[in-house]
């Protein structure tokens, strides 16, 4: 059974549901969805304003996905209002944004959450007039006033990490046990448990079993969580783990990080301690991250491509526009503590040294990086 995390994280509720992901058409949502979706679907003129509220400019791919969804919902015909929260990560920018676009009268309104359990009276706002609210990438938690949640599968993108974590360890070192140390996201973002518990599906039976060990015993999530996705908070928990754990000559096998901006800054640290890099795993296939990766320093990135993110969710807001309901392929698994939300998912895709080539063929920034 796969277990989705299901409330926001700064709300204290990382509440797990066991539920099993189907496959299901948008008539068979349950507790009435149907119904509300269909009303969501009522059609807007083909020239409406789309908003589009996106967190700070924390990584590549948000200040990408910036750019593509102002090109991409032009080209569509929509005019675009895309902003972003400030540099200080706090929600109060993103709620003013939102609450702008409902006040000049956007249709739909696409949200990349700064902080998933403080939008619900944004959310609100924007279902009151008559917007269709859309979480994108990050699901938006104790509301009933989200359509649609877009995104890939955040959940497998953690057993796609904990699966590379092991797979790296072992090739470094054929049997175990082996000492790990464990990061996780920021606790705003409600992705930050669902990657964290989608790793450790995998990697808690072996730390059960006392194959892999936890040099610091720091498990909690809140103990590993990175306030605000910053490196250097993540470059300051490294070097106390450094510090108070592995002095000497102690060794750390592999470093769980949920994303790449973090990834570096934890080998940023070791290699500054004068320690040997272990397995770092990471996630958004940054620039720099693949080059540390064809280098032999990263371990692994996923590949999630925002540009086929933003395409989809571009398409959505085509389908709403024209008075239809669009795909989704997860009625079940995405409780955000008051509803279902009905998702598209999309499959994320792990990349090492060995498949980056492959991984990012089609991709004209990232395949040079990989010859």
């Amino acid at each position: 059974m796969r277990k989705i995390l299901t409330r926001g994280l700064a709300a204290g509720a990382a509440a797990l549901l066991a539920l099993s992901v189907g496959a299901c058409g948008s008539s068979e949502r349950e507790g009435g969805e149907s119904g509300e979706q269909a009303g969501a679907a009522k059609g807007f003129a083909a020239d409406a304003l789309i908003g589009v509220a996106l967190p700070s400019k924390t990584s590549e791919n948000w200040v990408l996905a910036g750019d593509l969804f102002t090109n991409g919902l032009k080209e569509a015909g929509f005019q675009a209002d895309v902003q972003y929260a400030g540099a200080s990560t706090t929600v109060a920018d993103q709620q003013a944004q939102i609450t702008a676009m409902v006040t000049k009268g956007a249709k739909a309104i696409v949200i990349g959450a700064t902080d998933a359990a403080q939008l619900s009276t944004q959310v609100a706002q924007a279902k009151q007039s008559g917007a269709v609210v859309i979480a994108y990438d990050r699901l938006i938690t104790n509301t009933k006033d989200v359509d649609y949640y877009i995104a890939f599968d955040n959940f497998k993108v953690g057993q796609l990490q904990g699966e590379a974590l092991l797979e790296g360890m072992k090739a470094k070192k054929a049997t175990g046990p082996w000492t790990i140390e464990l990061f996780s996201g920021s606790p705003d973002d409600n992705n930050s448990g669902v990657f964290f518990n989608g790793a450790m599906d995998v990697l808690k039976p072996l730390i059960d079993k006392g194959e892999l060990v936890v040099g610091s015993k720091q498990t909690d999530i809140k103990q590993t969580a990175t306030q605000g996705w910053k490196a250097e908070n993540a470059q300051s928990r490294m070097d106390s783990l450094l510090n108070s754990t592995y002095t000497g000559d102690k060794t750390l096998d592999g470093v769980l990080s949920p994303n790449d901006t973090l990834a570096r800054a934890i080998i940023t640290s070791i290699k500054g301690a004068g320690k040997p890099i272990p397995v770092v795993t990471g996630q958004d296939s940054e620039v720099e991250s693949v080059k540390s990766i064809m280098a032999g320093e990263q371990y692994s990135t996923i590949n999630k491509d925002t540009r086929k993110l933003v395409a989809e969710t571009v398409n959505m807001v085509k389908t709403l526009q024209g008075g239809s309901e669009p795909q989704v392929n997860d009625t079940k698994s995405y409780d955000n503590g008051v509803k279902v939300v009905p998702a598209y998912l999309l499959e994320p895709v792990i990349v090492t040294k060995a498949s980056a080539a492959q991984a990012y063929a089609d991709d004209p920034k990232l395949s040079p990086l990989t010859k």
